[in-house]
């Protein structure tokens, strides 16, 4: 799988951009603030429907414009063609010249794993950085996954809007609840599921980069004990006073734990930018076992921020991605770019929103 063209329209500082990749490295050079991770984002965006960097897509649009489009072409089992276009009133999104009605013909057609310096709240973020991520792997798997999600939320919000309001309507609270509890149930067991497969994946790719220092685990901690429907219902009269909705997977939580200690807590600094490390090498290695295609990689200028030994653990997943004909995005300074990763990358120039071969 492989992005073969990306195209873009007043998005972020690029008012036009047409630019075809092959598969293999490709690494975006340049100083500070000229574009280099706005086109990982837009790649991102194809990808995932969403920003890595945690914005609305208002301020994808570049500055003075309505709106923005994103166009890519992209070589995976068939060639396919994806249209994006947003704007304050008009959104449309094409997969192959159709309108996509549902998310499940969507996502899959293109898998990305991105690596930035924001991983880091993966360890020291509060637990919603943690559940996003255990969902995005999810959903990446498993396209059926984010409409499970999506509605869940949509329940959870209604629920407690309604537990804000002085009255309340009984029959319209157990209407929401029984939806909530119906998706919640299957988010749960998604996730229990995942962790077991997903968490030897992610302690192999930390003791390859912290040369078996520390044993790394994971640990799905849920709200709900044993029975959703239930505990629900105990929770009530507490939901009341807070006015909202106290337990299922939107407070559910995923520890990190080294030597059987909580790494946000207890974890250094060097302990925790690895373990960010390890965990995006998971989600791509695991990516790669369980459809048989490597994600395209999108590194966003950490490889200045790793030592020599992050370095030497984290080139082989590069070199693995490079011999099964993926594609790797780096962006760089001219300074600090890997000489490591040798001869054969394709180098491009961003300056001020514009791109050319170097």
């Amino acid at each position: 799988m492989h992005l073969a063209h990306l195209r873009l329209r007043d998005f972020r500082n690029y008012a036009r951009l047409d630019s075809d990749f092959a598969p293999g490295f490709h690494l975006l050079l340049g100083d500070n603030a000229q574009g280099k991770t706005n086109i990982l984002e837009a790649i991102y965006l194809i990808a995932t429907l969403r920003s890595f960097r945690g914005v609305g897509s208002a301020q994808m649009v570049r500055h003075g414009q309505k709106g923005y489009f994103v166009g890519s072409e992209i070589i995976g089992q068939g060639r396919h063609e994806t249209k994006m276009y947003w704007s304050l009133r008009e959104r449309s999104l094409s997969l192959d010249s159709r309108p996509v009605r549902k998310l499940t013909e969507y996502l899959g057609v293109l898998r990305t794993v991105v690596f930035c310096t924001e991983d880091l709240l993966l360890i020291k973020g509060p637990g919603r950085a943690r559940r996003r991520f255990l969902d995005l792997l999810l959903s990446q798997k498993n396209p059926t996954y984010l409409p499970l999600l999506q509605r869940y939320t949509q329940a959870l919000r209604s629920r407690n809007a309604l537990l804000k309001q002085p009255v309340m309507d009984p029959a319209a609270l157990e209407s929401f609840s029984r939806e909530l509890i119906g998706a919640g149930d299957e988010i749960i067991r998604h996730r229990r599921e995942l962790v077991p497969h997903f968490g030897p994946v992610a302690a192999l790719a930390h003791e390859r980069i912290a040369q078996k220092a520390e044993e790394f685990r994971l640990e799905y901690v849920s709200t709900v004990k044993t029975d959703f429907a239930v505990e629900l219902a105990q929770s009530q009269s507490r939901e009341r006073s807070y006015r909202s909705t106290l337990i299922g997977p939107h407070r559910d939580e995923l520890n990190l734990l080294l030597n059987g200690r909580s790494a946000a807590q207890f974890g250094s600094e060097g302990q925790k930018r690895t373990l960010a490390l390890a965990l995006k090498m998971g989600q791509a290695e695991y990516l790669s076992a369980q459809t048989g295609v490597a994600p395209v990689l999108l590194i966003d200028d950490i490889m200045g921020e790793l030592d020599e030994k992050r370095r030497s653990g984290f080139l082989p997943l590069l070199q693995q991605t490079h011999q099964s004909r993926g594609q790797v995005f780096m962006t760089a300074t001219e300074e600090n770019w890997p000489a490591e990763l040798g001869r054969d990358v394709r180098k491009w120039m961003v300056v001020n929103g514009t791109l050319r071969a170097a």
